[in-house]
């Protein structure tokens, strides 16, 4: 995705980590179950991202040196397009407190009083307390299918007298500038206005909407406790489904809250439901080919989550519209509901991305109607890879994922193993849906050569490490060097974590996307983590993965990973989080689809563990749990159906992998 270095220059909400801090920082938030809460100091500064099927908000709040609470609501509604209707063409707007909503005690306006509690759980809310003997909470939230955002605020008689808490009617309109589908109005309103009596211990509740909708729609008019509801039932549903649970509460903690985020940023476009990235940025009612369709779709049949599955086939449908008999590049992303396409770096390796998250995506799903739909695009940019093969056996591309920021040569590192994985995955597609096809045959002799090449063509030393270069002329360590990790590629698995975690890349929580600089993406970092673990090295991957998940759950920037710095001030981008999660899902666990209903496991339990499991997931056309247990003998794999009924229990050494078919 393509940034704009002078959106930074709006953005002034957020106390920015840098690499330079070298060490990972004690926890500042407390994990307390399916929530998190500070007590925040004055000066305390942050922001925090959520989304509804029709609205985006991201919420810079502050507390000032007074301990009061400030926020910031700059709110997106990805259907309302502008003009030019380009890629961050949602429109949008940022909604500072109004003094004029506040409501009267006794006939005077209510003190900002001074903030006691914080609290995130996919929700924010604020807690405060104020002279004139009152306690307030606000709850802030994204409506569930309305183009709204929700404050529901409570406020609480904490005096031993009554007070007479007056609450304005107020209401604000304005008119936009025409855009794509005409003049969007823009309303305010509070709702619940009134004249109370608070009797000691007594308490009141109203609620500002902030909203947008086509001049000529009916204004938003529905009951602020069903949104809140709604959201809570989502919010329960992520809590329920692939439950995590390790020795460690902190990575099960930011395992649920990244099945939160990257679940919620799914939106109801005219062209269906799209996932969006998110962020800074306003990466809204769009797709890519890398976010979406690489790394968060294959993890959405784990969660069995409805609306991740559904956006997950429109993304793959979208892109499939583009496949050409030329054998023209597909777009890196469709954009505008589905009306527009990005494609400003050229092919960035986003056949293979494709090819590789539609395979995984459509074994882990079960469905056997999506597998055969899916095939041709599996098919088509597995056949464009090839016919950009190098002399050496490599594929080339113009850029990669990063678009140009960082070099990437004619053939990187990333884009092949991609395309490996996805020959491989493909074959076992075509096995399930056509066993008598030559295919897969082919598909695995085809991943053989190309594994060999690979391991030609980017094994070297890099600053003293014998790794990979990322391109052939690299001299620098760059950290998607953990690529064939993922793949289970371990013959320099070592000397590749030694590089990983050595201070030319690791920096405390995050990773470097090349030594001697000072930006970091966390994807590459997620994929490290993932990869280490997958090739038995998860002894090493445990603390730093302690380290990182701390700091982004319980650190200064909460509560889930992130996408850059410095570009887009750590924007908590949705597919990142779907990357978090697959660290537990291919690392730990290492479930790999091979069939509609089978897939391998090679657990990677660290030595201080003797247990971990997930339970309810809803993968390979089922719902079941796996357990892991050290034993004398190796790890025992355990698989249980929702009734506890037992669908497969071995023991084998660390390193084989459990083959596992579901009845």
């Amino acid at each position: 995705m393509k940034f704009f270095p002078s959106v930074l220059a709006i953005i002034t909400s957020c106390t920015l980590l840098l690499p330079a801090q070298a060490e990972s920082a004690p926890s500042q938030w407390t994990l307390d179950g399916d929530s998190i809460s500070l007590a925040p100091e004055p000066g305390r500064k942050d922001h925090f991202a959520m989304s509804g099927r029709s609205v985006d908000l991201i919420l810079e709040w502050s507390v000032g040196e007074d301990g009061s609470f400030d926020s910031v609501q700059w709110i997106r509604w990805p259907m309302l397009r502008t003009i030019p209707n380009n890629t961050h063409a949602s429109f949008n707007m940022r909604f500072k407190e109004a003094p004029e909503a506040r409501p009267l005690i006794d006939g005077k306006t209510l003190s900002p009083g001074k903030v006691s509690q914080t609290r995130i759980d996919g929700i924010f809310s604020v807690t405060s307390s104020h002279p004139e003997g009152i306690a307030s909470t606000r709850t802030i939230l994204p409506a569930s299918s309305a183009p709204a955002v929700i404050e529901i605020i409570e406020l609480r008689n904490t005096a031993n007298r009554n007070i007479l808490l007056s609450i304005p009617a107020w209401r604000k309109s304005q008119d936009s500038q025409p855009g794509t589908r005409g003049i969007y109005k823009v309303e305010e309103s509070l709702l619940g206005e009134g004249e109370f009596t608070l009797a000691p211990g007594g308490k009141r509740i109203y609620t500002l909407v902030r909203a947008a909708r086509l001049a000529e729609e009916a204004p938003y008019c529905d009951n602020p406790e069903s949104e809140l509801a709604a959201r809570r039932a989502f919010l329960d549903e992520m809590r329920k489904s692939l439950v995590l649970k390790t020795p460690e509460p902190i990575l099960d903690g930011m395992f649920q809250f990244a099945k939160i985020r990257a679940t919620e940023s799914i939106f109801s476009t005219r062209g269906g439901l799209m996932h969006g990235p998110g962020g800074y940025n306003k990466f809204l009612a769009a797709i890519w080919t890398n976010d979406q369709a690489e790394y968060v779709n294959p993890f959405f049949p784990f969660l069995g989550n409805m609306l991740g599955n559904e956006s997950a086939m429109t993304c793959y449908r979208m892109f499939a519209q583009y496949m050409n008999p030329e054998f023209k590049s597909i777009p890196s992303s469709i954009i505008a509901e589905g009306d527009g396409t990005w494609n400003g770096a050229g092919d960035r390796g986003d056949q293979a991305m494709l090819a590789y998250g539609a395979s995984r995506f459509a074994l882990a799903s079960g469905n056997k109607g999506w597998g055969k739909e899916l095939l041709p695009l599996i098919d088509w940019s597995l056949e464009y890879c090839r016919r950009h093969k190098t002399p050496e056996g490599v594929v080339t591309s113009d850029s990669d994922e990063l678009e140009g920021r960082f070099p990437s040569g004619k053939a990187n590192l990333c884009t092949n193993i991609l395309y490996y994985d996805a020959l491989i995955t493909a074959a076992n597609l075509w096995k399930v849906i056509a066993p008598s096809s030559p295919k897969p045959e082919e598909y695995n002799r085809e991943a053989a050569e190309l594994k060999q090449a690979i391991k030609k063509y980017f094994e070297g030393t890099v600053e003293g490490f014998a790794t990979y270069k990322y391109y052939e002329t690299n001299d620098v360590l760059r950290s998607w060097i953990c690529m064939p990790l993922v793949i289970g590629m371990d013959d320099r698995a070592e000397a590749t974590v030694d590089a990983l975690f050595s201070p030319r890349l690791w920096f405390g929580n995050g990773m470097l996307t090349a030594s001697g600089t000072t930006t970091y993406w966390d994807r590459s970092a997620l994929y490290a983590f993932r990869g280490i673990f997958a090739v038995g090295l998860q002894d090493r991957a445990l603390p730093k993965l302690l380290d990182y998940s701390r700091e982004r759950l319980l650190g200064k920037h909460v509560p889930y990973a992130i996408e850059a710095w410095p570009e887009a001030n750590q924007s908590h981008l949705s597919a990142e989080s779907g990357l978090y999660c697959r660290i537990f899902t291919e690392g730990l666990f290492g479930i790999t689809p091979t069939g509609f209903r089978s897939f391998s496991s090679l657990p990677r339990l660290p030595k201080t563990w003797n247990k971990a499991a997930l339970s309810n997931i809803k993968a390979f056309g089922s719902s079941f749990n796996i357990a892991l247990e050290r034993t004398e003998d190796g790890i025992r794999v355990l698989v249980s159906d929702m009734n506890g009924t037992s669908l497969y229990d071995q023991t084998r050494k660390e390193g084989i992998p459990h083959s596992i078919t579901l009845p």
